[in-house]
């Protein structure tokens, strides 16, 4: 049987960088996945191309992939800690009753960029959502997901680290299509040894395999999970 899964990242790459190896692999077997990036336009972002660029640029990565079309909030670039907490909640949890989810994968709390902490913490408060509403489909899982160039690059805070505890084998075709995705955002990719080279997401996907004995893989952090038993 089909499931939904639903990534909510912060900026447009965040969801090929930490779920498109996995949404490759996942649509491949008929389930469907959608992405909601809430600052659709990233309008701070430097080498960011024009608005309509960049919006192509969005949909040809899930196209790639198979992701279903992107859904984009307009929250401000680099500034998601000026937005009332509760707008970002109402938004996720709106998104939550139009997809009806399975599963929810979104940012690590620790991670470097703030844009990501703040999507996390709205996300974890909107995946609740099921619990209070009748009409919304319970979720089976919540996970945090890493980023390369964020969560990597993270300090030492009162917050854990990322823990990879789950993992979603991929294998290398899904790999390959994650890093055409990638490609696809103009200005996003960065030659080796950058954490977003091509090199490096092979590495980490390989790392990650290794770890949980698959065939490369992505890794996740289970906040909340469910297990079907049969």
């Amino acid at each position: 049987m089909s499931k939904v899964f639903l990534t909510v990242t912060a900026h447009p790459d965040d969801e090929i960088l930490g779920f498109g190896a996995s949404t490759y692999a996942l649509s491949q077997k008929g389930h469907k996945v959608y992405n909601c990036i809430l600052s659709g336009n990233v309008d701070a972002r430097l080498y960011r191309p024009e608005v309509d660029t960049l919006y192509k640029n969005t949909c040809e990565a899930q196209e790639i992939v198979g992701a279903e079309k992107p859904i984009l909030g307009n929250f401000p670039n680099i500034k998601f800690n000026t937005v009332p907490h509760l707008e970002l909640v109402q938004f996720i949890e709106k998104i939550i009753q139009e997809v009806q989810p399975d599963y929810i994968f979104t940012h690590h709390p620790s991670d470097l960029n703030n844009d990501h902490l703040h999507t996390s913490r709205a996300c974890q408060a909107a995946s609740r959502l099921f619990q209070r509403r009748k009409d919304v489909k319970p979720i089976k899982g919540l996970y945090f997901m890493e980023i390369l160039s964020s969560t990597d690059w993270a300090f030492p805070s009162n917050t854990s680290p990322f823990l990879a505890n789950t993992f979603i084998e991929c294998g290398k075709e899904a790999l390959e299509k994650k890093e055409e995705a990638l490609n696809a955002y103009e200005g996003v990719m960065r030659p080796f040894p950058h954490p977003r080279s091509n090199e490096i997401l092979m590495g980490l996907a390989a790392l990650r395999g290794g770890q949980s004995g698959t065939n490369y893989a992505e890794a996740f952090q289970a906040v909340f999970q469910i297990l079907e038993i049969e």
